[in-house]
């Protein structure tokens, strides 16, 4: 006996700016759809390229009813006429389509700001896809990922793969995936430092170690592979930031046992252990220096720069320079 899929929800809102969660959560809308109707087809269009009679016509029931999955994207520059467009159809929304609205939750207008409000009411089926700013919370999803995926992974693991993956969502998933795969299920910080230990010489972090410790040719050499590699902008830019401002809270938090500074400040102690010698080389003015080249640097890499390579040389050789530098 062959088990019927069961109808996909009519209306998603997709509320939330994490790009990787988006995706997944489209994905699945149009997974959902064609698990129904394996002949729905996917239509994405952005909402400031579409018209209120353009929408009329993509939702219009089809003479041969079939199946759609419509994706409208950056809701939230929708303007007041679009979003009443959009009201009045999920109001009553035909048979055998299904609207995706893609919403970062904010928006300039009152008709944007309101929309996600309004389309909870008509009865969205909502997917939460805010952005993972706080380590707890990629460390939450580090965690999801090794177990969607069926395996196990332990905490010092997570710690040590968001240390040499990064921040990038999409990079973690790829790496706890096929970490996965090569430790047979079961992820430990040992398999996460094997699987690394060829990457450590191309990455953001080996930029970084190497210009929190004040060595110019060793930092530049390394960014310059790391370019070559096609190591993204934003991964040096984040690995940079993290080791200044690692150094800066424990050079902060004073001397002490690793272990016990490591609960206080919520690192792994061999983190701890590690700043706490490349701290030796840095003072307080150094540091404020440097914490203001990563800040910059953190826009210029997102598009505030013509080119961000350019960029991340400049950084990694004025936090070279900083290194060292006495306090006043």
């Amino acid at each position: 006996m062959t088990t019927q899929a069961s109808a996909p929800s009519p209306l998603v809102l997709v509320l939330g700016e994490e790009e990787l969660l988006i995706e997944r959560a489209v994905r699945s809308a149009s997974d959902a759809a064609k698990a129904a109707d394996p002949t729905a087809d996917l239509s994405r269009i952005r909402v400031s390229d579409l018209t209120v009679p353009a929408l009329a016509e993509m939702v219009s029931p089809s003479l041969f009813a079939e199946g759609r999955v419509i994706v409208l994207e950056s809701a939230h520059d929708i303007s007041q006429e679009l979003a009443d467009g959009v009201m009045a159809y999920v109001k009553a929304p035909a048979e055998g389509i299904v609207l995706v609205v893609v919403h970062s939750g904010g928006g300039r207008s009152k008709a944007a700001k309101a929309l996600p409000t309004a389309l909870k009411k008509a009865g969205a089926e909502v997917v939460e896809c805010p952005k993972l700013t706080k380590a707890a919370e990629r460390e939450s999803f580090v965690r999801n990922e090794v177990r969607r995926v069926g395996g196990k992974i332990d905490g010092a693991a997570v710690l040590a793969l968001i240390d040499a993956v990064g921040s990038d969502l999409r990079e973690l998933s790829s790496a706890a995936t096929q970490l996965v795969a090569d430790a047979g299920g079961a992820v430990d910080e040992q398999a996460v430092r094997r699987y690394h230990r060829g990457r450590a010489d191309v990455n953001g972090f080996a930029v970084a170690e190497k210009a929190v410790a004040g060595d110019m040719a060793a930092a530049l050499e390394s960014l310059r592979w790391a370019m070559q590699l096609g190591v993204p902008h934003v991964l040096v830019a984040d690995a940079l930031a993290d080791a200044v401002r690692t150094i800066a809270r424990v050079s902060g938090a004073g001397r002490g046992n690793p272990n016990q500074m490591a609960g206080e400040l919520g690192m792994p102690p061999w983190k701890v252990r590690k700043a706490q010698g490349q701290a030796r080389g840095w003072g307080q003015d150094g540091l404020a220096t440097a914490m203001r080249i990563v800040a910059r640097l953190n826009a210029e890499v997102k598009g505030a720069a013509a080119d961000p390579e350019y960029a991340l040389e400049r950084a990694v050789l004025e936090v070279v320079a900083a290194h060292g530098t006495p306090s006043r």
